[in-house]
């Protein structure tokens, strides 16, 4: 009897495998941020699977990530609860928050191009100035993508891809934590760029000490409002 050697998976299968697997995590955290699904929410299987329009199998392959990631806990026998948002998760994520951009901020200092800089700087300014001329929730929420995407630029620029995956784990903490406590206000949004200006201006200075004095500065300051509530 001829002997077969064992076919080994195509490269274009282990793409499909992973396509496959990152659409059940992009899924999961849309529904997440859309607020389909709840800090402290308890949910089965089943409701999980209908809400995310999965399989059960992409599930259950799901699931051991977003446990490792603490976006949920798996309960034998009761359910699954969706991560919840008290004092113990807000110092964590805060803390993870303060370590990583204190590097990414350094990695700026030392090789981010003036003209990002300068366009998130502009960006920046011409929110604020809008919104003390004519406050809208259209405007807020505009402010809001400028806020994440401005975090987002600094991380994509290290070309680090342990710390980007790092990162975002951990950002789908912060931005739940921002959707229930801290969501950028007529108030609370000055403040808040205000403190990217600060870290803006010392990147393009050039000042390490100066950077990493700011981006703590203002974590703390998001934490601190995070945890007054």
């Amino acid at each position: 009897m001829a002997h077969t050697e064992p076919k080994e998976a195509s490269p274009r299968a282990g793409r499909i495998v992973t396509s496959v697997k990152k659409l059940a995590y992009d899924k999961f955290q849309k529904a997440l941020l859309e607020g389909k699904l709840r800090p402290g929410q308890v949910l089965s299987q089943k409701d999980l699977v209908e809400l995310l329009g999965l399989s059960i199998g992409a599930l259950r392959e799901l699931l051991p990530r977003l446990e490792a990631e603490g976006l949920l806990h798996v309960m034998p026998q009761r359910g699954i609860q969706i991560t919840v948002i008290d004092l113990p998760m807000i110092r964590d994520a805060f803390q993870m928050r303060m370590a990583l951009e204190r590097e990414v901020v350094l990695a700026a200092v030392k090789s981010m191009p003036d003209e990002i800089l300068l366009e998130q700087r502009r960006l920046h300014t011409d929110i604020i100035e809008r919104l003390g001329a004519n406050p809208s929730a259209q405007l807020l929420a505009e402010g809001q993508d400028v806020d994440t995407n401005f975090h987002d630029v600094l991380v994509t620029a290290t070309d680090n891809e342990l710390l980007i995956q790092a990162y975002n784990a951990n950002s789908i903490r912060i931005r739940l934590i921002k959707l229930d406590r801290i969501k950028l206000s007529e108030t609370t949004l000055p403040a808040a760029f205000g403190d990217h200006l600060a870290v803006i201006d010392a990147i393009l200075s050039r000042d390490r000490l100066r950077a990493a004095e700011a981006i703590e500065a203002h974590i703390r300051n998001a934490r601190e409002r995070a945890m007054a509530l």
